[in-house]
């Protein structure tokens, strides 16, 4: 009897042990995790997303698209646990995170390039220089820079037609910083959407357009679309790709992309499990949908970020 008991015993000890060593990823983790933000980043973040739903059925994963600036919006009213953004948060938005005491931690999970792209009947335009293209975009061009031969006289005299991300859009911040000089200013009279899929639409259905995004969006759908290179100084015209994002020379159209965690959702088991399987499989998942993946010691860096932001009652930015 004794040893009948004793085996028993043991055999709940052991599938006790086994149902513990399953982990949470196996059916015990659940709840929701929602995220908005960048379109840019959007498809690194849906992609994780989708992995993780394979290992974490129970967790209920949405991810949207409303812009940096429209989901920094809902992050910062404590509507979402994650905002996806292709810039930093601005001073204006961390100042309402104080106020509504929203606490939060910056990580950056990899870099992205912003193509500068026309028709593929366009026959005329290889690369643009810097200054060209803030003589295009910027607030003064509007009712003045309007035909192709303005830019250069041998170009034809044809109307340039626009295409570019809204203005809640951190790929519109990047891009006018970076070329016109100040985040957010630019012309207005161009075609705007926070969706890149109408951008890719209108430019390749137009052969004297002009538009901009990110260069996942172009490698998506570079059988419609152009890539044109930009001359930054003296160099060469460089066209992005996953080499010259790396290694810098694509310059200055090349960005981090970064996802903001909120402190409060953070504390919570699917988040940490869900940011710590995002650090873990970033580096594959950036690479198969267009985007360079950072060094191992970066992603490294940022779970020790995390694990910090976590573990400390105070935020870390």
């Amino acid at each position: 009897m004794t040893k009948k008991y004793l085996s028993i015993t043991l055999l709940v000890f052991s599938f006790f042990l086994s149902s513990c060593g399953s982990g949470d990823n196996e059916g015990t983790l659940s709840g929701s995790i929602n995220i908005d933000g960048s379109s840019t980043v959007f498809p690194i973040t849906e992609a994780v997303a989708e992995e993780f739903r394979s290992e974490a059925p129970n967790v209920r994963v949405t991810v949207g698209v409303s812009g940096t600036g429209g989901g920094f919006q809902k992050f910062l009213r404590g509507e979402t646990a994650i905002n996806d953004a292709s810039r930093e948060i601005k001073p204006t938005e961390i100042e309402t995170a104080k106020q509504n005491g929203i606490e939060y931690i910056r990580l950056s999970v990899a870099y992205d390039g912003l193509a500068v792209v026309v028709n593929p009947q366009n026959d005329w335009v290889d690369n643009f220089t810097v200054e060209e293209l803030q003589t295009i975009w910027e607030p003064s061009a509007q009712g003045n820079i309007t035909r192709w031969n303005q830019i250069r006289s041998e170009w034809p005299d044809e109307e340039i037609h626009l295409y570019g991300p809204g203005v809640a859009s951190g790929t519109y911040d990047y891009f006018t910083e970076a070329i016109v000089g100040e985040s957010g200013s630019s012309r207005g009279d161009f075609t705007a959407s926070e969706d890149d899929n109408v951008l890719v639409q209108g430019v390749s259905s137009d052969q004297f357009a002009l538009g901009f995004f990110g260069l996942a969006y172009f490698e998506e759908n570079q059988e419609q679309l152009k890539l044109v290179g930009v001359k930054d100084g003296e160099g060469e015209p460089v066209k992005p790709s996953t080499e010259t994002v790396a290694n810098g020379t694509y310059t200055p159209l090349s960005r981090p992309l970064f996802i903001y965690v909120s402190k409060q959702a953070a504390q919570r088991p699917e988040v940490q499990n869900f940011i710590e399987f995002y650090l873990d499989t970033a580096p594959k998942l950036a690479k198969s949908v267009g985007y360079v993946a950072m060094p191992d010691s970066a992603y490294n860096a940022q779970k020790e970020k995390f694990q910090a932001f976590i573990s400390d009652s105070t935020a870390v930015q």
